[in-house]
């Protein structure tokens, strides 16, 4: 299809070793036989904008993460020129109503209100699916990453970027709070106060080489196909290690950003080693190191 070339042109490497697509309308999800999912926003002639279908798509894939033991890592990505420019305003969608309910005409408890708050739970139960799937996600952001595009980037695990990322918090600019989109939690918690605030009050754009200076992605890339070698290179060093390791490590690492103290953090580290030493890989893995074992970590 016209779609799956938009992407091969994009990055050439991304269709090798494929064993399944995932069947989706507004996604390409490949799957490939060492656990890697590719994820890829397929939507280039709108910018990867995000339409309710796709958010519902996107709710669906993360939330059936939570329960896949064959995936193990998941490298998403925009197809075409950008990322993901956002929420796709110009579609009809469920987060306004539509002519006559303001009026009345509708069951009060389906007022404006209601409805757009229906639709903004919609759109954030996407993020709350994300970050519950026990998968290491690195995105791969190239181009616009703007408003629920951006909340995507930050809501993912690792961000890899090139110079021509350009990242904001749209909504702002658009007339609305910029604490939206999970945005608030994840921003301030990545790059600090001081640069969370500047970029949800003004909406300016944070690109590539700031996004690195600021901690907020870990490298930068000179080209997209340099960037998808290093994303495939870290997604193996990840598949290297143990299968519930990875899991538990992902996990531990979202409940101590948010632990209460030293001590919480280190009583979940104390329980989750003791599950890995006992019932995990590790003698193996000892005895491999060690030079005791033939075969290789």
């Amino acid at each position: 299809s016209s779609r799956v070339v938009a992407l091969v042109e994009v990055c050439p490497c991304v269709a090798a070793r494929v064993i399944g697509m995932a069947r989706f309308q507004s996604l390409l999800v490949e799957k490939h036989p060492n656990g890697l999912d590719v994820l890829t926003l397929n939507r280039p002639e709108r910018m990867n904008a995000i339409s309710m279908p796709m958010c519902q798509e996107l709710t669906d894939y993360f939330a059936g993460l939570l329960h896949d033991y064959k995936t193990r890592v998941v490298i998403m990505r925009g197809a075409g020129k950008g990322f993901c420019g956002g929420l796709d305003l110009l579609q009809q969608s469920d987060l306004t109503p539509k002519d006559g309910e303001a009026a009345g005409e509708v069951d009060p408890s389906e007022n404006e209100v209601s409805k757009t708050l229906k639709g903004q739970r919609q759109l954030v139960e996407m993020f709350r699916k994300m970050r519950a799937a026990p998968q290491p996600i690195i995105a791969m952001v190239h181009g616009a990453a703007c408003g629920a595009g951006f909340g995507l980037v930050l809501a993912a695990d690792i961000r890899l970027v090139t110079p021509q990322a350009k990242m904001n918090v749209a909504m702002f600019k658009m007339g609305t709070s910029g604490g939206d989109m999970s945005i608030s939690y994840f921003l301030p918690r990545l790059c600090g106060n001081s640069v969370a605030s500047e970029l949800m009050l003004t909406g300016r754009f944070l690109h590539g080489e700031r996004a690195v200076q600021t901690r907020l992605a870990s490298e930068l890339y000179p080209t997209l196909e340099e960037m998808e070698k290093g994303a495939r290179q870290l997604a193996e060093e990840m598949l290297a290690g143990e299968h519930n390791g990875l899991r538990l490590t992902k996990e531990c690492l979202n409940l101590a950003i948010d632990a209460p103290g030293f001590e919480a953090a280190v009583a979940l580290e104390d329980r989750q080693q003791v599950l890995m030493v006992v019932g995990g890989d590790w003698k193996r893995r000892i005895g491999n190191f060690s030079g005791k074992s033939k075969s290789k970590l």
